[in-house]
């Protein structure tokens, strides 16, 4: 009776040990969500803001996009790599900017920017110059 008892505590114990790790990383990740959220909240803006970076996005060149306009996110980036040194150590922001955060911002600025990023028609009024003469009305 106490052999079962006891096998299931330190089945219960064991996995919550096993996954204190991953629920400390994603607990510590939560703190980085609002400086990484303003770096791509600014990219998404200043891209869709710039034609030049606008044409590299409708291609799929993000990196490109974002080489055009990055200058002007320099803050939020910095401040997000500060972030990553004080939470993992020195170094840690550049290789996060480097890394993950640059192989993901492609993915997460096409779903913001999807709406400008569609082709559109535009109908005009005004006939080519091509275009037949008008009909005459007839009385």
């Amino acid at each position: 009776m106490m052999r079962p008892l006891l096998r299931a505590i330190l089945c219960g114990l064991l996995g919550a040990a096993a996954a204190a790790p991953a629920l400390a990383r994603e607990v510590r990740h939560a703190a980085l969500v609002p400086v990484e959220r303003a770096a791509t909240d600014c990219f998404a803006e200043t891209i869709g803001n710039n034609a030049a970076a606008l044409a590299h996005a409708r291609t799929g060149h993000w990196y490109e996009a974002a080489g055009v306009i990055g200058f002007l996110c320099r803050p939020e980036v910095e401040a997000m790599m500060r972030a990553h040194d004080a939470r993992y150590g020195e170094g840690a922001g550049w290789r996060y900017f480097r890394g993950a955060y640059t192989r993901h911002l492609g993915r997460e600025l096409e779903g913001r920017l999807a709406p400008l990023l569609r082709t559109q028609s535009v109908a005009t009024a005004a006939p080519r110059g091509d275009a037949e003469p008008p009909a005459e009305p007839k009385p």
